[in-house]
């Protein structure tokens, strides 16, 4: 069987121009992060600690990295909320696709003005310094809520994927689309994989990324927690063409260290990942406000 084993963790850090440095009394969450050339790319969600009632729920900044731990932030966000639109309350929650005609789309999590409702929403543009909202992907059904942490993969049959989490119940869970290409149009079909009564799983779950490597199972580094939202990362695998799952860890592969303050929050979640040789580099925040990378290898 296979498994995943966590050899490294590590520090990223973020260097900003102004006072403070590093975005000092900012909260940082859903590290999205990806190569290009020699260069390490990121967008993540920012918002100010502690939240002032007037605040959007985030803010997405990008930045760019020689060797994926020390990040450079642009001067300006890439995203936005946007008086009396889907994310006028917020922008969460970043995942980048190119679409096949070379430009960037961003796949984020809109709030409403209210707080109250999260859709998932694209941004399209030649640069990430020229995004643009192009339009809702799903909004949720009466009874359901919060579309949020798109993540997206092609399957051996050539369709896409697009997984992401939702609110029912009280709990999160993971649902899915299909659609032809990145850009849709999506059809929501069964939930891919449900909760473990008897596990540290066993009442949210909420989309990781997803791996695919030649001759191996795609699989997704999830996040999984309790009634009382204590977030761990496991992971599940597919098949090929995503039809079924594969495999399942039995414990999580990260869980959050002690923390240093009793009102933390103990998460750990992941967002992103990039493949470097054989070894995989997952990306996730702690406690939704510092940000960390581990070095994952598979052993079969």
């Amino acid at each position: 069987m296979v498994a995943y084993v966590v050899e490294d963790l590590q520090e990223v850090t973020l260097d900003v121009t102004g006072p403070g440095g590093r975005l000092a009394h900012y909260d940082l969450m859903s590290p999205f992060v990806w190569t290009e050339d020699d260069t390490y790319r990121m967008l993540l969600r920012v918002l100010p600690d502690p939240l002032g009632s007037n605040d959007p729920t985030g803010v997405i900044w990008g930045g760019e990295s020689r060797d994926g731990r020390s990040f450079r932030m642009h001067d300006t966000p890439a995203i936005t909320p946007v008086p009396g639109r889907d994310d006028a309350g917020g922008c969460e929650d970043p995942t980048v696709v190119r679409g096949e005609d070379g430009a960037y789309l961003v796949f984020y999590t809109g709030v409403d003005v209210a707080r109250d409702q999260g859709a998932l929403l694209v941004a399209k543009g030649p640069e990430l310094t020229d995004l643009h909202q192009q339009r809702v992907i799903l909004k949720a059904p009466e009874g359901e809520g919060n579309i949020k942490e798109a993540t997206l993969a092609q399957g051996a049959d050539g369709r896409f994927r697009l997984f992401y989490e939702y609110a029912k119940d009280n709990a999160s869970r993971i649902g899915l689309a299909v659609g032809p290409t990145v850009e849709g149009p999506w059809t929501v079909v069964d939930d891919p994989f449900s909760i473990r009564e008897d596990s540290w799983d066993n009442w949210h779950l909420s989309t990781g990324p997803i791996v695919q490597q030649d001759g191996r199972d795609p699989v997704m580094f999830y996040n999984g927690a309790t009634i009382d939202a204590r977030w761990r990362i496991g992971w599940v695998s597919f098949a090929p063409d995503f039809s079924r799952v594969t495999g399942r860890g039995l414990e999580p592969i990260i869980l959050p260290p002690p923390a240093k303050s009793r009102d933390a929050t103990d998460i750990a979640f992941a967002a992103s990942c990039v493949i470097v040789g054989e070894a995989i580099w997952l990306y996730y925040s702690l406690e939704d406000k510092m940000l960390r990378r581990a070095l994952v290898r598979s052993y079969f």
